[in-house]
């Protein structure tokens, strides 16, 4: 009997430990998209994810992914989807448990995308992506309100870093296809409680469309040279941008990989190359 019980809370614990907490961005509706009243659900992409998505996200949120034991660094991490969905899976869940081994604390931002008007968010992603104009209409629609929960979740993490022992000099962002260019376009503007203190560009396809800032992070770059998606030039253009103006960067162009660096034996090393990188940058050295 005792050793039943013991198994029984051994189980309770692990289930416990298994629920990350969430946690709202804004006290109510988020600002600007008030009169949004759709559901956001899950849907689950057999081909090419064999994995969940998440759609008609109108309340943004960050969920924890907490280190066993933590360096003082966080990174908030900005799935990809093109707006229009968000890879929570392959582009969070599992980047963030990568991240926690190296003792880094991790928020997965859901940030407001475009109304999905099927319960098939996939398909009709593909059936627009034919439509350039459409596409490019509504993604300018959406950028504003998902930069604005960006700028929210690094303000909430500097906000609340002594409730999670971070260090307020040791706060990046990681963002992957769309979330990528989110995170160049915050690293490229921002005010002190929103400043990233490094950014990670993973297959984006964003480079900045002003002056690189004086106090611009450092930033690392990755994608691969057969991405069908987002054209390495970017990549290339946005690694320059950075050198111009003096400002820390590293740059990985895989020969194969695709859209999502999966496609390859060295591309799937990628999160090695960032966690080196940022060990270079000192960033997993353990908080004084």
């Amino acid at each position: 009997m005792k050793l039943c019980f013991a198994f029984l809370l051994l189980f309770i614990s692990y289930i416990i430990n298994a629920q990350q907490k969430v946690i709202p961005l804004y006290k109510g509706a988020a600002p600007g998209s008030e009169n949004w009243n759709w559901e956001e659900k899950e849907f689950f992409v057999k081909v090419p994810l064999n994995a969940n998505v998440a759609y008609n996200i109108t309340k943004p949120t960050l969920t924890v992914f907490t280190p066993d034991s933590a360096n003082g660094t966080a990174i908030i991490i900005c799935p990809g989807g093109g707006f229009r969905v968000l890879n929570i899976e392959h582009e969070g869940s599992l980047v963030a448990k990568e991240l926690n081994k190296k003792g880094i604390i991790v928020f997965l931002l859901r940030y407001r995308l475009i109304h999905s008007l099927t319960d098939n968010p996939w398909a009709e992603m593909m059936e627009v992506w034919k439509d350039t104009a459409r596409r490019a209409k509504e993604n300018v629609e959406i950028i504003k309100p998902a930069m604005n929960d960006m700028k929210a979740a690094i303000a909430y993490v500097r906000e609340h870093a002594a409730e999670y022992k971070i260090d307020t000099k040791k706060i990046g962002i990681i963002g992957f296809s769309a979330g990528a260019n989110l995170s160049v376009l915050m690293a490229n503007g921002y005010t002190p409680e929103t400043r990233p203190d490094f950014a990670a560009s993973i297959y984006g396809s964003r480079v900045p469309n002003k002056p690189i800032p004086a106090d611009a992070p450092p930033l690392f770059i990755a994608i691969a040279t057969d991405d069908q998606l987002a054209s390495p030039s970017i990549s290339v253009q946005l690694y320059t941008d950075w050198l111009e103006a003096k400002k820390s960067a590293e740059l990985h162009i895989y020969a194969k990989g695709g859209h999502g660096l999966r496609g390859s034996a060295a591309s799937v090393k990628w999160i090695t190359r960032f966690t080196e990188w940022l060990d270079t940058q000192g960033f997993l050295k353990p908080k004084q």
